[in-house]
């Protein structure tokens, strides 16, 4: 059986929805945390599918979290074998980093839901599924673009919303997977700061939440499954 590897940053920020098409698509998952112990010695280009899922910290602040240093020089060795791999959010910025990109502090928060623009030439691709669906965004950093990589969408806060290199590899900056998921009330728990900076209200964010979260599943579910289903 295929295996995939999720990589978690922070425990309240998993696979979510995105699980269910990785397994439906026949892989084996399992999961690992970057404070396990192992985690230092994996080698990431062993599994046959790497997910690397979010966090709040920034790529840049390998003096805090020195993992990120090491995870990056691995990260980098399997993108170069071109070997399976997504990213969100904070994974995406890893991806853009290993990739040669800069990774920085935004202009602002953009926390919410809120349709992303997919750019005409990836409109018949994996993101078309997410095409005027709104999802959830919650972040504050972004990146250049990486070299020899397609832009496929952007926001009205932040150009660089995903991009892909090949059949084999997806950065995803939005958040797709949540909406379901009862570890958002963990986010809303500890960040409700960043709710407040880019201009909402949690209450009114919760209400979204409800309303709009199954829909945003369901498209991000689709968006997965037809990008596995393409993988070389």
């Amino acid at each position: 059986m295929k295996t995939a590897l999720i990589i978690r940053h922070v425990p309240h920020e998993g696979v979510a929805g995105y699980r269910q098409p990785i397994e439906d698509a026949g892989y084996a998952v399992s999961r690992i945390d970057v404070t396990d112990p192992e985690f230092a010695m994996l080698d990431l280009r062993q599994p046959d599918l790497l997910i690397m899922m979010g966090g709040p910290m920034g790529v840049y602040e390998q003096d805090r979290h020195p993992w990120i240093t090491c995870q990056l020089r691995r990260l980098a060795l399997r993108l170069e074998a071109d070997r399976p791999t997504l990213g969100v959010c904070f994974g995406a910025q890893m991806m853009a980093s290993a990739l040669g990109a800069k990774v920085y502090p935004g202009q602002a928060k953009e926390v919410g839901f809120h349709p992303v623009e997919v750019h005409r030439h990836a409109a018949d691709g994996p993101l078309r599924h997410v095409r005027d669906v709104p999802v959830l965004h919650w972040h504050g950093d972004t990146f250049t673009r990486p070299e020899g990589v397609e832009l496929l969408a952007s926001s009205t806060l932040y150009e660089h919303q995903a991009f892909r290199r090949g059949a084999n590899l997806l950065a995803l900056q939005f958040h797709a997977e949540m909406g379901e998921d009862p570890r958002f009330d963990a986010w809303m728990d500890q960040w409700p700061e960043a709710v407040i900076e880019a201009g909402g209200c949690p209450n009114a964010l919760r209400d979204a939440h409800d309303k709009l979260g199954p829909g945003a599943v369901a498209a991000g579910r689709a968006m997965i499954a037809d990008w596995l289903s393409a993988l070389n």
